[in-house]
């Protein structure tokens, strides 16, 4: 592809010159599909994926030694030889479908350091009418080699480690086609190589009830066609789907996942999660954004191919007259925070290639959102810098600093070396399709917040250090500062007062 450079906007350096120079362009997709296959993306920041559905793992055709063998004909018989041995013991289930007993609340219940290995062609069934498959506190439990389908669990609750016990390790799973979350997670939990499908409201749910956790690898796996259940139209605004969610998890590594096809968001952190590493995952044909982070803290994005997101959820918002920059990448009150423990005190956002997406990143605060506001949709909840609350109540958070430690802020975010490509051909784009933006609304609720008027937009455009620079642009790329209305050019863009996207370069014919 050749550049005129009579129409390049911004200059070039050296690294956006090497990244231009190994962009290619594609076809139109056409409507949203399921992939049989992965696709690979345009440019040398492909990223390579778990195509674990198509291709599972098998696991043992015999039995190991000293295991004790598990027998599909027998109704019941893995929850009731698990009962009856040791803990530490090793069950080896026989090729088959292995039923529970036709109690819902029936289940398997580990003991500390239980290891499961399915046979080839070894099921786990619930028929519809189980509604949880492995359950209880056991410890570093492990489970390899198995289907677990057709599990009913109730909404916000999991299938597989149904009460999110510590130190599980999930691999070589297929767990889809079941109702709630197919996995729910704990600390030191690994869950790697999975394929989490067409489950009802999400692969994997990464919550404790009763507080936080940490050290959680989700590796490998993919995550694809959940939220079968369309949760967001059956209660609007709850916040309650895709293919992973994250709540109040401190040091996670997500990465190699292969994440598509999902009805809602791909990946969602959400409410004081900290210390992510999200990288060299394929994220894409997801309804809605490929990533929220929200709330959270401190976190690197990188070496991800992100590609045909929010193509749905996006329409559906412009068609309704909705000018937010609705993003495929979209960080609400996230920031750096040095006083959070974490492997780095910033969110940095760089290598990544965002493909002909419904928008590009979009970072935001929304003025009204703090602790012991009613505008808190994460309600109960507190920034992860006050311990008592009673800090950021009526009328002490009146006193508090206008920036103090009751808001969760957009701040310290680094977004650089990154490639973004919009094709207008190819995203199905009515309006609003193709937007960068940093913004705020204008506070104004409740009526003693001390966050009222334009305060907190100036903040994130001005004052909080969020900064892009050395990306590439390939298409007609706009940008959104401050608040809704303000849609800048590159040179408004780059100008003052906002001044961001220093050594970087666009050119907006070449997105085709």
């Amino acid at each position: 592809m050749g550049i005129n450079w009579r129409h390049w906007a911004w200059a070039a350096t050296p690294l956006t010159l090497a990244l231009l120079a190994t962009t290619g362009c594609e076809g139109a997709h056409g409507t949203r599909a399921k992939p049989t296959a992965a696709p690979t993306a345009s440019g040398a920041l492909s990223t390579p994926v778990a195509r674990v559905c198509a291709e599972p793992a098998a696991g043992p055709t015999r039995a190991p030694a000293g295991a004790v063998a598990v027998d599909p004909a027998v109704v019941g018989d893995l929850a009731a030889k698990t009962k009856d041995n040791p803990p530490n013991t090793t069950f080896w289930l026989r090729p088959g479908r292995h039923r529970l007993a036709p109690d819902r609340y029936a289940q398997v219940i580990p003991k500390e350091g239980d290891r499961y290995l399915g046979a080839p062609g070894a099921v786990l069934d619930g028929r519809k009418e189980n509604q949880y498959a492995f359950g209880g506190s056991a410890r570093n439990v492990t489970i390899r080699y198995l289907t677990v389908r057709r599990f009913v669990a109730p909404q916000n609750e999991g299938v597989v480690n149904h009460d999110s016990a510590d130190g599980w390790v999930i691999e070589h799973l297929t767990i889809r086609d079941n109702s709630g979350a197919g996995l729910m997670a704990g600390a030191h939990q690994r869950v790697r190589a999975n394929c989490l499908r067409d489950n009802g409201q999400y692969g994997l749910n990464a919550y404790r009830n009763g507080g936080p956790f940490s050290d959680l690898v989700v590796e490998g796996n993919e995550i694809v066609g959940n939220n079968t259940g369309d949760w967001e139209r059956r209660r609007p605004g709850c916040g309650c789907t895709g293919g992973v969610k994250f709540w109040a998890v401190n040091r996670a590594e997500v990465r190699g996942n292969w994440v598509h096809d999902n009805r809602g968001a791909g990946l969602w952190a959400d409410t004081n999660n900290n210390d992510f590493r999200i990288e060299d995952n394929v994220i894409e044909a997801n309804d809605g954004a490929a990533l929220i982070y929200e709330t959270s803290y401190n976190a690197v994005i990188r070496n991800n191919t992100i590609r045909r997101n929010n193509w749905v959820e996006g329409r559906r918002a412009a068609d309704r007259g909705d000018d937010f920059p609705f993003a495929t990448v979209y960080l609400s009150e996230s920031g750096g925070e040095p006083r959070v423990r974490a492997r780095t005190d910033r969110i940095e956002i760089y290598r990544n290639v965002l493909e002909n997406n419904w928008n590009g990143i979009t970072l935001w605060e929304n003025a009204d959102r703090f602790c012991n506001s009613p505008a808190n949709t994460s309600s109960g909840d507190c920034t992860l810098l006050v311990r008592d609350t009673g800090r950021c109540a009526e009328p002490a958070i009146a006193r508090a600093p206008l920036y103090g430690d009751c808001r969760w802020k957009t701040q310290r975010v680094d977004i650089h070396g990154n490639r973004f490509v919009l094709d207008e051909s190819v995203v199905p784009c009515t309006a609003k399709c193709d937007r960068m933006a940093v913004l705020a609304n204008y506070g104004t609720y409740p009526g003693w917040s001390p966050y009222q008027g334009e305060r907190v937009a100036e903040a994130i455009t001005g004052t909080q250090h969020n900064r892009w620079h050395d990306n590439v642009y390939l298409g007609p790329w706009k940008f959104v500062a401050h608040d809704p209305s303000r849609v800048l050019d590159s040179g408004q863009w780059r100008g003052t007062p906002y001044r961001q996207d220093a050594g970087s370069a666009l050119d907006p014919r070449a997105g085709g």
